[in-house]
């Protein structure tokens, strides 16, 4: 279903998926309608979202100023495809549905990318909502250091918030959109492959959004989030041609994940009390990633498991 839409030729195409927000696409929409800079277009998929008739409630005063279309739950990797098969634009503009964008972003972001002639600009975002980080910087807690490169995204020096995403949208299509066998981090595994296909990727450190963190999303579990990450590393090494420098980065950039899982899988296993299966995953941690504070809870574990256990349960916090 498609209602009435912007100019024929809009410079910017606004990809925003729904499912599941629709007490936030509002006050989204209203962020995207706020801009300073007026030539885009609005581009909504619902992705055969459970709360289909609040969500179209929630759309109905904005329907003569969006495109809207449905479809069968398929991911959101599936509906941003949609949206971009659909898109108009020079650029795309991604933007999760319970997201917000600065009245400026749009003119910021454009700004800067025709500035230095760049294929992709991603800016910082405050976070907000259900987390222990809400107030800080997204930059601040998943920096990016140095220029966009396939190592720098493997190694997590530089990390991308997809709805602080500009791109030219002929270079997304250029390399297949997103893959839409992956159903989480699609969206890094897309900036990877631009990266290696010549894209070239820039960020901006001004915050120009806000980022939401919700109690009810995935994404907001550590575990989840770090064996999600690792899913997408283990494809990159399966289906990426990849040259033995930049295969190796990858085998170690595993290694490392894996560790990382062992951490958070031993702080979930203490707090519950498991102290045998903690031990062991703190062990193996450390054995990658070595660091006084893995092997201080290493020692703990063996010395004093049920003391670092009330440490544990005051200081680990899931963060968004």
């Amino acid at each position: 279903m498609e209602n009435a839409a912007a100019a024929c030729s809009p410079a910017i195409s606004v990809i925003i998926p729904a499912y599941n927000v629709a007490p936030y696409i509002a006050e989204t929409l209203d962020s995207v309608f706020a801009q300073t800079f007026k030539e885009f277009e609005v581009i909504i998929v619902n992705d055969g979202s459970p709360d289909t008739p609040d969500l179209e409630s929630a759309l109905a005063p904005y329907l003569q100023r969006v495109r809207y279309f449905r479809q069968e739950h398929q991911g959101a990797s599936s509906a941003r495809n949609r949206a971009v098969r659909e898109a108009r634009g020079e650029f795309l503009a991604f933007l999760d549905g319970d997201d917000l964008w600065l009245p400026n972003y749009l003119e910021k972001q454009l700004e800067f990318l025709r500035a230095h002639d760049h294929d992709l600009s991603y800016a910082d975002a405050l976070l907000f909502g259900d987390s222990p980080l809400a107030g800080q910087t997204f930059m601040a807690t998943a920096p990016s250091h140095g220029p966009v490169t396939f190592r720098s995204l493997i190694r997590y020096k530089c990390n991308i918030i997809t709805s602080g995403v500009v791109a030219r949208r002929l270079c997304v299509m250029d390399v297949g959109l997103f893959d839409e066998t992956l159903r989480n981090a699609h969206d890094f595994e897309l900036w990877t492959r631009m990266v290696r296909a010549g894209a070239r990727l820039r960020y901006q450190r001004e915050v120009l959004l806000q980022y939401r963190c919700r109690k009810d999303s995935l994404s907001g579990n550590v575990l989840h989030r770090l064996s999600t990450e690792m899913n997408v590393l283990k494809h990159i090494a399966n289906n990426y041609d990849l040259a033995p420098a930049d295969r190796n980065e990858v085998t170690r950039a595993i290694e490392l994940q894996q560790a990382a899982i062992e951490v958070a899988q031993g702080k979930r296993d203490l707090v519950a009390a498991r102290f045998d299966e903690a031990r062991t995953s703190l062990e193996r941690a450390y054995r990658v990633l070595g660091g006084w504070k893995l092997r201080t809870a290493v020692l703990g574990m063996r010395v004093a498991p049920r003391l670092l256990q009330r440490l544990a349960e005051r200081r680990f916090k899931i963060e968004c």
